[in-house]
């Protein structure tokens, strides 16, 4: 059976670290369009950009792509993706696949497999996807978010810490042999009834300390379906050293 599914890519022009990033060409190409091409591959019915700059607007246009502008005070890619829903008047059913405009390297396998998980169950509207970890330092990294999953792959916790805690063998001894510690690969698909509520509820405490916006959907009681897989795709775009190393990636493909 066929899955249908949307879209959305949140692209913002202004950038701390890097300006006009998702303007910024790799091997010729903007970036912004590098993910609207991975996201068309993957079998999305639509593909729209969600902006609030009218070059990104125009550049999107102009490739074939769908785009909308959104307002600029929105504070997450999710307040940005839900404002293109209701301009669009999805129904609450639609599943959508948030894409980061950052990461043109995202394996067209894991936006379809991202669409599939969360329509082939029926307790979550959310879903994600996570990997297992491999090796210690990761587990210890804060940059790496780690996610603890109940017996059905549901999420019970996200934390920057090193979830769970092996107590026998952690800090001195920091083996992950038994396999448990998963890292979060933060690409989601919700309905776009979900994504209605999740905009009126306001932020948490969790949320505040940890500075991770997915631990509001567990504070509100709300499921979020986390299945495993073994890509994990290259790191997005934040510096002038990643779009370098990206370019030279690509470029060797090409």
């Amino acid at each position: 059976m066929s899955i249908v599914f949307k879209v959305v890519i949140p692209a913002r022009f202004s950038s701390t670290r890097l300006p006009g990033k998702p303007l910024l060409k790799i091997a010729g190409k903007e970036m912004i369009l590098h993910v609207c091409e991975k996201a068309a591959l993957a079998g999305a019915e639509e593909v729209v950009v969600a902006t609030d700059d009218e070059r990104i607007l125009n550049c999107v246009k102009r490739a074939g792509f769908n785009a909308e502008m959104t307002l600029p005070s929105h504070t997450s890619g999710t307040e940005r993706l839900t404002e293109v829903v209701d301009k669009l008047a999805w129904s609450d059913d639609t599943v959508i696949v948030n894409c980061q405009g950052d990461e043109p390297l995202i394996p067209t396998e894991l936006i379809y497999t991202a669409a599939k998980a969360l329509t082939e169950q029926s307790i979550a509207q959310v879903a994600s996807l996570c990997a297992p970890i491999k090796n210690a330092e990761e587990v210890f990294n804060p940059n790496a978010v780690k996610v603890v999953r109940d017996a059905n792959d549901y999420a019970l916790y996200f934390s920057r810490a090193p979830i769970p805690w092996d107590r026998e063998n952690f800090p001195n001894n920091t083996s992950t042999q038994q396999k448990v510690h998963y890292r979060h690969i933060g690409i989601y698909s919700y309905t776009a009834g979900f994504l209605r509520r999740y905009v009126t509820w306001p932020a948490c405490v969790l949320e505040q300390l940890e500075s991770l916006e997915q631990l509001r959907i567990l504070y509100q009681g709300e499921r979020i379906l986390v299945p495993a897989v073994d890509q994990v795709p290259e790191a997005g775009v934040d510096t002038q050293e990643d779009l370098d190393r990206i370019n030279t990636l690509l470029k060797k493909r090409i």
